[in-house]
Parts: C-alpha cells; sequence; structure tokens
C-alpha cells in the first residue's frame, strides 16, 4: 500500500468523529448503571493515523474487565426477574412487552451518528454499511414487534378437535444468555437479543468483543426502558464471564453468534446441557459454482460482492468458487478486472469497498492461509494481490486451489478469494459432501436440468441454495439457518420468535360447565394467558 492509505488526524471529517477516548466503566445490572473501579480493556480501532512521531493505531476507549462475580450478580438479577416464570416480565401481557420495546426503539434512534461512527472506528466497516446496519436493526425491531402482534392475533382463537377445546399460546423458556459477533456487533446481536425480550425471558447480554463500545450509548436507554434484571448486560473476558454463567446451569437459552468450537467448549460446561436450548449462528464455507453457460457479467458481479463486502468478514460470505474450465480464464480475467475498481481506504471515504480488519493478528493469519496455497501449486493473480499494510489486506485471488491446500477447507473469513477449477459436475457436490459446514452456496447457471440437479444434490446439504446470487441472509423474513458445524436453531423474524418460546396449551372437554368457566374467564378478563384480545 502506498504511504498515504492511513490518514492525517486533522483530515479526518468531522462528520466522521468520535470523542477522543472513551473510557467505559459502566455496566448494568438489576436496571442500575453501575461503575467499575477495576482493570479496563482498552479499545484498539483498526485505524491508525498520522502523527509526528509516525503511524499510531489508534486507542478510542475502554471498556470493564469485569470478572466471574458480577457475571454472576447479573446471572442472578435475571434468575430473580424471570422468578421460575412468575416475574412481572414474562407474565406481563403481549402488549405491555411491545410498548417497552417501542420506547427503547425511540431511544436507540437519537443515538444513530455515535453508533454508526463507533461501528467504523471499532471494526472498520464503512459509513453505508454501518448507517445499513442501524437502520436494518431498526427495522428487524419493528417487524418483530409486527411478527408478534400477527402470532398472537392467530392463537387468540380456540380450538375444538374430538370432543377438546383449547387454546395454544407461546410463552417464555426462561432466562437466556445472548452473544453476537464482532462483525455485526448490532444487528446481529439484535436479532437474537430482542426475539428473546419480547417473548418474556429475561436475559444476561454481553457484547461482541470487537464492536463493543458502541452498545455504550444505549445502555441508560436498557436501563429505563425494561423492568428490573430484565436486561442486563456484562463485559469482560469470555473465559471468566461466560464460563461462570454456564456452570451455574441456571440458564435456560444460550443464544451465540461465533465459532462451533466456542459453542461447543461453553455448552460443556452446563450441568445439564440438554435443558438449555441453543441458537447458533456459526462457521460457514459457503461455495459458488459457475458453469459454463452462466451468465459472465451478472456472476461476476455477484462473486465480488459475495466474496469482498465488508472485507469478507460475513459467514454468509461466499468463501470458495467453484468455476468450470471452460470459462474459468474468462471469469478470473473480468474478476481481477473488477476487484481494482474497489476503491481501498478509510470507513468514512465515499465510495470505499476495503477497509482495515479489526482483528489483532489477521493479517497474519491470511497470510499464512495465502503462504500456504502458494507452496502448493497456486498462484497470487490480482495486482497487489497479499500486500499488507498494518491492520489492511489488499484481497487476493488464488488460483487453482486444490484439496492441499488449507484455504480449500478452513474458513478465511478474510479478503482471500479461492478459486477452484473443475470439469466434472460431481467435484463441487463431492466437496459439498465432505464438508463440515453447511450454511449455504451459490449456483451460476442457465441449464434448468443441470441446476435441477445441483438443488437435488444439495437441498438436504445446505440451509439455502441461491440461484444466480450471492449467499445472504435477507430478507429477515426467510429462514436463516446451517447444517453440520454452521448452526442450531433457525432465525428469520417470525422463526425468532418460535426458536426463543414453547408453546403452551390450555384444554378441556367441550362440556357446558367448562365452556361456562371458560366463557367467564374471558368475559371478565381473568386471565392473561387465557384471552381472545385482539392486538392491533
Amino acid at each position: 500500500m502506498t504511504p498515504e492509505f492511513f490518514p492525517l488526524e486533522e483530515a479526518i471529517p468531522a462528520s466522521a468523529r468520535i470523542p477522543d477516548y472513551l473510557e467505559q466503566r459502566e455496566y448494568l445490572i438489576n436496571g442500575k448503571l453501575r461503575s467499575w473501579a477495576g482493570e479496563l480493556n482498552p479499545v484498539a480501532s483498526p485505524i491508525f493515523v498520522k502523527t509526528a512521531s509516525g503511524l499510531t493505531q489508534k486507542i478510542i476507549g475502554s471498556t470493564p474487565l469485569l470478572t466471574s462475580r458480577e457475571a454472576l450478580e447479573a446471572l442472578d438479577a435475571a434468575v430473580a426477574a424471570y422468578d421460575l416464570g412468575h416475574g412481572a416480565w414474562p407474565r406481563m401481557t403481549v402488549i405491555e412487552r411491545i410498548e417497552h420495546v417501542e420506547r427503547f426503539l425511540v431511544r436507540m434512534r437519537e443515538q444513530r451518528t455515535l453508533v454508526v461512527n463507533l461501528l467504523m472506528w471499532e471494526i472498520g466497516k464503512s459509513q453505508k454499511d454501518s448507517e445499513k446496519e442501524f437502520d436494518r436493526t431498526c427495522d428487524y425491531i419493528l417487524d418483530t414487534i409486527r411478527a408478534l402482534k400477527e402470532l398472537d392475533r392467530n392463537s387468540s382463537r380456540f380450538i375444538e378437535e374430538q370432543g377438546i377445546m383449547g387454546q395454544i399460546r407461546r410463552v417464555p423458556l426462561g432466562v437466556a444468555l445472548c452473544m453476537g459477533p464482532y462483525n455485526y456487533p448490532l444487528n446481529e446481536t439484535f436479532t437474537t437479543l430482542f426475539p428473546a425480550l419480547i417473548m418474556g425471558n429475561t436475559v444476561v447480554f454481553k457484547p461482541a468483543k470487537y464492536g463493543v463500545l458502541l452498545i455504550r450509548p444505549l445502555l441508560e436507554a436498557f436501563r429505563d426502558c425494561f423492568p428490573p434484571g430484565v436486561i442486563n448486560i456484562i463485559y469482560g473476558r469470555g473465559r471468566e464471564t461466560v464460563g461462570a454463567l454456564m456452570e451455574t446451569g441456571k440458564l435456560d437459552v444460550f443464544a451465540f453468534i461465533g465459532t462451533n468450537k466456542g459453542a461447543n467448549d461453553l455448552k460443556k460446561l452446563h450441568p445439564k446441557p440438554h435443558r438449555m436450548k441453543a441458537i447458533l449462528g456459526l462457521d460457514a464455507k459457503n461455495p459458488a459454482i459457475i458453469l459454463p453457460d452462466a451468465d459472465m457479467d451478472n456472476a461476476v458481479a455477484e462473486c465480488v460482492t459475495g466474496t469482498l463486502s465488508f472485507n469478507g468478514q460475513r459467514c454468509t460470505a461466499l468463501k470458495i468458487l467453484f468455476v468450470h474450465k471452460t470459462v474459468v480464464a474468462e471469469f478470473i480475467k473480468r474478476y481481477c478486472e473488477a476487484i481494482t475498481r474497489l476503491k481501498a481506504g478509510m470507513p468514512w471515504e465515499p465510495g470505499v469497498s476495503i477497509t482495515p480488519l479489526p482483528e489483532p493478528g489477521k493479517t497474519d493469519y491470511l497470510k499464512g492461509l495465502v503462504d500456504d496455497a502458494l507452496a502448493n501449486g497456486a498462484r497470487i493473480l490480482n495486482p497487489g494481490g497479499g500486500t499488507i499494510d498494518r491492520t489492511y489486506f489488499h484481497p487476493t485471488v488464488l488460483f487453482p486451489v486444490n484439496d492441499k491446500m488449507r484455504i480449500y477447507y478452513e474458513e478465511q473469513f478474510g479478503p482471500v478469494v479461492p478459486i477452484v477449477p473443475f470439469d466434472s459436475d460431481e467435484e463441487p457436490v463431492r466437496y459439498v459432501l465432505n464438508s463440515h459446514f453447511g450454511q449455504q452456496l451459490s449456483i451460476f447457471g442457465t441449464d434448468s436440468k443441470r441446476i435441477a440437479r445441483y438443488i437435488d444434490d444439495f437441498s438436504n446439504q445446505v440451509g439455502r441454495i441461491n440461484l444466480n446470487t450471492q449467499c445472504q441472509r435477507g430478507p429477515d423474513s426467510f429462514p436463516f439457518n446451517g447444517r453440520k458445524d454452521s448452526a442450531e436453531g433457525t432465525l428469520s423474524v417470525a422463526d425468532a420468535l418460535r426458536v426463543f418460546s414453547i408453546r403452551t396449551l390450555v384444554a378441556a372437554k367441550t362440556t357446558e360447565g367448562n365452556k361456562k368457566i371458560v366463557g367467564q374467564i374471558l368475559r371478565n378478563r381473568e386471565s392473561a394467558f387465557l384471552t381472545t384480545d385482539y392486538i392491533f
């Protein structure tokens, strides 16, 4: 990279600036913001700035390094607030819980500018994508409210079958631990956090390892908009805080987005894992298959976005490209030309696509993958590929990639693009069948019979098959899941409400006496559960 890649501090636009140093000592337990007097964890931005003494990595703040003691206090608060299902929050009506969430959403929107800027500074996400993440998260919360209203409307009626009348409603599971990923520290985290809350569960929430400061502007809103103990927010090293929570056996739900190894290690700590419901979004190695008759303009455009959007740091990113030998030369030429048009720079720069990476040591890891591929016969095909400048790793196209290389199997989670030439349709099929992962894949082509065979080969292997488009999560109304080591449980706006709840049935024989009892309960509104109220 050129010496001008990282900016002079005075050249940073005012609209993208954050306070010089955000020392966070606050954390939320039982409806109170506590102040931490102990050790703090410095938050290093992936962005370096030019100073008189040279390039300096920007330290933008710090967060509390809480211990197991504080984590257990947060858990105790959540357990007390749930109170074995007898707490005020789980017994609240659906419309009352919705009102609490709506109040939070108003407060959240007031913090948009600061949260967006912190996304840029903490994880290097472009301003456009940071704004999109914030706005999409707000939309997701609204969609969750709408979906819950619809779910409640459908549950408000009685069913009569074989002389039995009954009403089926969804109720909370208990105490949930919610942990999100650093690449979408707001959106992916809130897609589990808010369904858990709105269904009546109480929550201990631990923000992502990176992208943690951006939760600070929302702490007061969480405190003010939810009853004490319903949402508790802790910080610190996972091995000390989360391990202690698991070992108590008091967690009923575990919502985690990260690695399958991390999920396995944590689940094993729970003394009764069969009683803990897990909702997991884990690793992926999503392939794209480019067939000889693919629309090359579309395939190249979708694969560029699919492999390199947010530097490839998405679980839904395309992680390996299988290109038919008859078109591989043309595809590579066009793909590499398209990469050269991608703008690299700081997150706030207009039109930027490639930005610095937030994980310490990430560039070393990617270099190791590239070196291993080169040692086993691959070449770097694009200009500047493999170039490193501190936290910046230039997109790197590797070809031909084979099964002797680590990049063939490992999820790179970064801007390294392996291309595998193939001749027989069986080759990509075999890859998917033998893979430890099973989230999504993409097929690019126009031959309906050939595509249909692929669909049938893959339908029992992955959670989503994309035709002539990149892998993705949205729309949020679609199910989002995976097989093998890629996921446990299904998320979407509606599915998330179901996964954080359980159906409970009130049933009685259809006798005159029972009809009279149920009728009185309904007319006099004597039960919060048994009701035919219709939410508008």
